[in-house]
C-alpha cells in the first residue's frame, strides 16, 4: 500500500478503534461504533474498482464532488451513499496532505454527530 502511514494516522484520532467486517471483507475505522473510514479491496467482479484497494471516508456533499473533479483516484463511495462519501484508491496518486484532510474530515463529521456528552467523554480520554 503506497499509504503506509494511513492505519495509524486513522487509529490516531480520538477515541478511534478498529475492526473487521468478515462479511465484507473491510477494516473499518470507528468512533463510538460509527464509521468514519474503511479499507477494503473489492473483487474484480465489481467494475469499475478492478480488485484495487481502497479507503471509503465521509465527505460533505460539496467537497466530495471537488475531490472527485480534482483527483482522478477519488471516486463515489463504494457500497454507501455516493453522496456523502468518496473511495479514494490506495495505489493513486492523491497528495499524502489532501489524504490526510479528507481523512480528517470524515472523522470530523462522524464526531459531530455524536450526542454532544459522548464527545465531551471522548475528548477527556
Amino acid at each position: 500500500m503506497k499509504y503506509a502511514w494511513l492505519d495509524e494516522f486513522l487509529l490516531n484520532m480520538p477515541g478511534a478503534h478498529h475492526d473487521f467486517k468478515p462479511e465484507w471483507q473491510w477494516d473499518r475505522y470507528l468512533v463510538r461504533d460509527k464509521m468514519f473510514a474503511a479499507i477494503c479491496t473489492p473483487d474484480p467482479k465489481y467494475k469499475p474498482h478492478n480488485g484495487r484497494t481502497m479507503v471509503i471516508l465521509k465527505c460533505d456533499p460539496q467537497l466530495a464532488e471537488l475531490f472527485r473533479n480534482q483527483y482522478p483516484d477519488v471516486v463515489p463511495g463504494f457500497y454507501s451513499d455516493k453522496r456523502c462519501w468518496n473511495t479514494v484508491y490506495l495505489d493513486g496518486d492523491v497528495p499524502d496532505d489532501v489524504l490526510k484532510a479528507m481523512c480528517n474530515l470524515s472523522y470530523k463529521l462522524v464526531f459531530d454527530k455524536l450526542p454532544k456528552k459522548m464527545q465531551k467523554e471522548i475528548i477527556r480520554d
